[in-house]
């Protein structure tokens, strides 16, 4: 297929939903690239190619391969789903154990921890515990400096979940928003629910349900982008897309839940957990709120 111009956004928005996907992958590929480079991008054009691109994306549409194309487009362009944790509707509560808990709908973004850092409340040293603050000291290469490498560039896309974060840096991040990370109980409980589910949409584990190394995509994709792998209320990455930091450990290893796009479906399941180092660097690890 030949390159489509931007200007042909018009021309693709007339075909059928399902013909529309390829072509508008390149017109909103095409927009990014120019906005990265600083050229000068209609705002109405872009806003129409960002509505273009979350209605094929809420709607399921394509491939495993083309949607995770459709939201990498969304998040260089900006996705308007993303939120902060000063927003009522980043968050939903769900029971765990008898106990209402407010959780963040996705993953901690790309986008909000460049801006924990970038904002200066990464340097701020009340956000950090006392071995947070020790591990800083011994002068590790940082989140910010491993990410401006262009060799992680398709790690670190802004509606991708925030992935090489040490267990140090989530735990600082969550203080920082008057919250926490979640124990692996409260995990548990937030994916099974009152059923008891092994998966956040029941079971078997079946197949094109979560991003896992069966999916072949070979990277992070887009928050929310599996439709399967959402609790009923609304919690979504689960199984899959990357593992995730918990509260709970030792002195020297922290607790994960290793589902990610790197594992199979077996690290998946509710119950699986693992043990690293809170100083561990991952592209499939990254961390979830709650309070």
């Amino acid at each position: 297929m030949s390159l489509v111009s931007p200007a042909d956004l018009g021309g693709v928005l007339a075909l059928q939903p399902a013909e529309q996907i390829e072509p508008l992958i390149q017109v909103a590929t095409s927009l990014a690239d120019s906005q990265s480079a600083g050229g000068v991008v209609d705002v109405e054009h872009k806003q129409t190619a960002i509505e273009a691109l979350l209605t094929l994306f809420d709607a399921g549409q394509g491939t495993g391969r083309q949607r995770l194309l459709l939201g990498e487009a969304l998040g260089r362009l900006g996705d308007p789903r993303l939120k902060t944790p000063g927003q009522t509707d980043y968050w939903t509560t769900t029971q765990v154990d008898e106990r209402s808990v407010m959780v963040g709908r996705y993953m901690v973004t790309t986008a909000e921890f460049r801006h924990f850092i970038d904002s200066g409340q990464y340097d701020d040293l009340a956000h950090w515990s006392a071995d947070g603050i020790a591990w800083r000291n011994t002068n590790a290469p940082s989140w910010k400096a491993l990410a401006a490498d262009a060799a992680v560039a398709h790690l670190v896309i802004d509606n991708q979940p925030a992935v090489g974060v040490t267990w140090f840096e989530a735990e600082a991040y969550a203080a920082a928003h008057g919250s926490r990370l979640p124990t692996a109980q409260e995990r548990r409980w937030i994916v099974r629910g009152a059923e008891k589910r092994p998966y956040p949409w029941g079971a078997p584990f079946g197949s094109g349900n979560s991003n896992t190394r069966e999916e072949s995509l070979g990277k992070p994709s887009a928050v929310g982008l599996y439709k399967s792998d959402c609790t009923p209320e609304g919690v979504w990455d689960l199984a899959g897309n990357v593992g995730e930091w918990t509260q709970d450990g030792t002195n020297d290893k922290r607790v994960l839940h290793p589902g990610s796009w790197v594992r199979p479906s077996m690290a998946s399941w509710a119950k699986a957990l693992e043990m690293a180092s809170p100083d561990v660097r991952s592209a499939d690890l990254g961390f979830r709120l709650v309070r």
